[in-house]
């Protein structure tokens, strides 16, 4: 074995230290992704999604040639392990892989416009006591104009650095707002156990329970009721888990204003809104110090 020294480029991943921030950035993917695409010189915008309705999946014609389509979302998908604030962007346009449409084009072309202005943007990882675990879950109910699905997103902090993040559809329909903010609790949960697991075997146990924040008072609610009523029966798998943590000790579930970080992972927002978000999950250009994000509800 020989020692390569400090890591400074991996898998196409630079790493840049200073004093007490690791930044971890793809700007030269991104710049191989916009030439590849003809994307050179496009003109950036300021988010990588609108705010208007979800595309459906019989939006405008099929391509002839879905190839291009296929390469671009599939080079987007790896950004996304340094760019969380496009997750939710590239997560939609993913949905339509097995038949892209020009309007799913178009989407996925506003991504690129997106990173065009953000080239020198990654993911700062400051240091700090990695003492609380802290997550931030949302789902943006029935979204989904085919299928009434619901996204859900979550948002995780070990101390001020965020370490994890998901936008995914969830596989079934819920019935209510309360049911799918509840199963994105049971997401954030998961993560959550599986990471204080992962702790614990480094040497690095966490001694207090892990945050979930959850902007459903409902759904806040229902993970720590022991009364199993009808209305919630269909959603008792998620119930038992996430009451089970709960009363062992190991989370809390918390209620937290509607306006929060998870937000970036489930729906398109306002610049003003977006910008402000992206700061707190620390990406960020590699000379602006790191937003520290975690720290407490948003």
């Amino acid at each position: 074995m020989k020692d390569l020294g400090p890591l400074h480029h991996f898998l196409g991943v630079a790493v840049q230290r200073s004093s007490n921030t690791l930044f971890l950035s793809q700007r030269q993917y991104i710049l191989d992704i916009l030439a590849r695409h003809g994307m050179t010189g496009c003109k950036p915008c300021s988010t990588p999604v609108d705010t208007c309705a979800k595309i459906s999946a019989a939006a405008g014609p099929a391509l002839t040639d879905p190839t291009a389509y296929h390469s671009l979302v599939g080079a987007l998908q790896y950004l996304t392990f340094t760019r969380p604030d496009i997750a939710y962007a590239v997560q939609q346009v993913c949905m339509y892989m097995h038949d892209p449409r020009d309007a799913h084009l178009v989407a996925a072309k506003r991504i690129l416009r997106y990173l065009q202005g953000t080239l020198d943007f990654g993911l700062a990882i400051p240091r700090s006591a990695p003492t609380q675990l802290i997550v931030y879950t949302d789902a943006d109910w029935a979204g989904c104009p085919d299928t009434r699905r619901s996204t859900s997103g979550y948002a995780v902090f070990l101390g001020g650095s965020l370490i994890s993040w998901s936008s995914k559809r969830q596989p079934t329909v819920s019935r209510s707002s309360a049911e799918a903010e509840y199963r994105a609790v049971a997401n954030g949960v998961a993560e959550a156990s599986w990471l204080r697991q992962l702790l614990q075997e480094l040497h690095h146990p966490l001694v207090s329970a892990s945050l979930v924040y959850c902007d459903n008072v409902s759904a806040v609610y229902l993970s720590t009721n022991p009364v199993q009523h009808q209305r919630t029966k269909h959603v008792e798998i998620d119930l038992h888990f996430v009451r089970e943590r709960v009363a062992i000790g190991a989370v809390r579930v918390l209620h937290v204003p509607t306006s929060q970080f998870a937000d970036v992972f489930t729906k398109g927002l306002p610049s003003s809104v977006f910008m402000d978000f992206r700061s707190s999950l620390n990406v960020c250009p590699n000379d602006a110090p790191a937003a520290r994000g975690g720290g407490g509800g948003g």
